[in-house]
This record gives structure tokens, C-alpha cells and sequence, in this order.
């Protein structure tokens, strides 16, 4: 009986050793070879050669957090159409009328988005 876990076991063990190996051995490898002098140059902050404008915390507009949930929603949206649109023939009139309602709740969902400007940036 627990042959059968077997293979489950080898899963978790290859997939721990590659997640944790490359871990190890940099560590190891950059104990061994590497040397550590740091200065202050070596620990400031990097952003284009020069010193940050403002703090990295900043907040950002809640339109941006909202575009990019619309992109998500209509790359998702695609995601579904592929594969449907592969085994259309095989789904039949059900699987087309599915689609169809599936693709009505979207695109009121955009046109109510649109009216209420949150596709709009200023």
C-alpha cells in the first residue's frame, strides 16, 4: 500500500532539492570564493544612477489598481473564448448559447465601467 506514495514521495523530494539546492550552493559557493567588503557605496539604494525622488512607499492613484483589474477580467476573458472556440463544433448549440451569455455579462460589465469613467485617467 504505501509503495503506492512512492512516486509522490520522489516528487517532493526532487522538487524541495531543486528549490533548495541552488540556495545551498550559492550560499556555500559565496562563502567560499566570494569575499564580503562592504562600504556604503556598495549598500545605497540603485535606481538609474541616481538618488530616489521620493519614498519607494508612495501611494499610488486606485485608477491604476483599476485598469489593471479590467486588463486582468479581459485577458481572462480570452483565456475562456481559445478553447471554447476550439471545441465549438463538439459543445453544440449549448456550449455556443453558454458563450453567448457569458460574453453578454462582460460586455455590460465594460459598458458600465466605460459610463462611469473608470477608463478614464483624468
Amino acid at each position: 500500500m504505501l509503495a503506492n506514495y512512492f512516486p509522490i514521495l520522489m516528487f517532493l523530494a526532487v522538487g524541495l532539492l531543486v528549490g533548495v539546492a541552488p540556495l545551498v550552493l550559492g550560499w556555500g559557493v559565496g562563502k567560499i570564493l566570494g569575499t564580503n567588503r562592504p562600504d556604503p557605496e556598495k549598500r545605497s539604494p540603485y535606481e538609474c544612477g541616481f538618488e530616489a525622488f521620493e519614498d519607494a512607499r508612495m501611494q499610488f492613484d486606485v485608477r491604476y489598481y483599476l485598469v489593471a483589474i479590467l486588463f486582468i477580467l479581459f485577458d481572462l476573458e480570452v483565456a475562456f473564448l481559445v478553447p471554447w472556440a476550439v471545441v465549438l463544433k463538439e459543445l453544440g448549440m449549448f456550449g455556443f448559447l453558454a458563450m453567448m451569455i457569458f460574453l453578454t455579462v462582460l460586455v455590460v460589465g465594460f459598458i458600465f465601467e466605460w459610463k462611469k469613467g473608470a477608463l478614464e485617467w483624468e
